[in-house]
């Protein structure tokens, strides 16, 4: 009994430590002076090296049973390159806070496309959370105008949520079948392959800033963050892992404010309290189940 407490207890603090790296990995993003695309391409192109790396170490099978899970993976990759490519667009454009939290309303997209993918039921209680996400969406927006910033930030962070509930989609099915480091694997490489042109065409000049920290955005924020995340909920309730994961806002939001000097404006505070708070209760309500 007690191996176990002190195993789960070791799960909780590697869950931690992964969505802590999440959170880190919009901090770095800011410091790293290259285009979205570029900063998206090198993390991929290096957490996607590391885990080939570790699949041939430990002699993992790679080969998927059907063609249509090998399509359907590809193609989430693509959703993949999507979606960190538009979550840095909207932390340069904007800020950290702004960033992370319009895409943590994510699961405003989940609502309606779970049910039409999987042909499930539109619950009441779940159109009710995504109205409330959505009001948490627009409590966040600033008063004044489209011009803003603010604005642009979180329009690209709608569509990096829109990207990464498609991508969720896609892993609920293929996670019935394969082993988590296998389909992040695939995934990974597809988007390092789709954004190398983005890399490899970009004309900038790169400093030892921008390399040291897409290398950390790839082994560490990625590679590292992704294994403690899938190890941990081995011994983890799934109502926990949704506990802990809506930290990476909060975790995000006090990197950027100790390490950048971004303090969240009010309006921000608000929505995300919103946003953070729905998010909170749906895996409460998950957790009883």
């Amino acid at each position: 009994m007690k191996n176990e407490q002190n195993g789960a207890a070791k799960s909780v603090a590697a869950l931690n430590l992964a969505v802590m790296l999440f959170g880190l990995a919009a901090v770095i993003g800011r410091f790293v002076q290259v285009p979205a695309a570029v900063i998206a391409g090198g993390r991929v192109i290096c957490s996607a090296t590391v885990l080939l790396a570790l699949a041939l170490v430990t002699r993992t099978p790679l080969r998927l049973a059907e063609k249509r899970d090998l399509a359907l993976a590809v193609f989430a990759g693509l959703v993949l390159a999507l979606h960190w490519t538009t979550f840095f667009q909207a932390i340069q454009v904007s800020s950290v806070a702004m960033g992370t939290i319009i895409f943590s309303a994510f699961p405003l997209f989940l609502t309606v496309l779970e049910p039409l993918v999987f042909r499930e039921r539109l619950r009441a209680k779940s159109a009710v959370e995504a109205v409330l996400l959505l009001a948490g969406v627009l409590i966040t927006l600033p008063p004044d105008g489209l011009n803003s910033g603010a604005v642009a930030g979180a329009a690209w962070g709608m569509l990096s949520g829109l990207a990464y509930a498609v991508l969720s989609l896609a892993n609920r099915h293929l996670s019935a079948r394969y082993p988590a480091r296998v389909i992040c694997l695939y995934e990974q490489a597809t988007a390092a392959v789709a954004l190398l042109p983005a890399v490899l065409l970009w004309s900038g000049s790169w400093t030892a800033a921008d390399l040291w920290g897409i290398g950390a955005l790839g082994v560490v924020c990625t590679a590292l963050a992704h294994s403690l995340y899938v190890a941990a909920q081995r011994r983890v309730s799934a109502q926990a892992a949704g506990i802990v994961s809506g930290m990476e806002t909060v975790y995000g939001i006090l990197f950027a404010l100790a390490f950048l000097g971004e303090a969240p404006t009010g309006r921000e505070l608000a929505g995300g309290a919103v946003i953070l708070g729905v998010s909170l209760a749906a895996s409460l309500q998950a957790g009883r189940k």
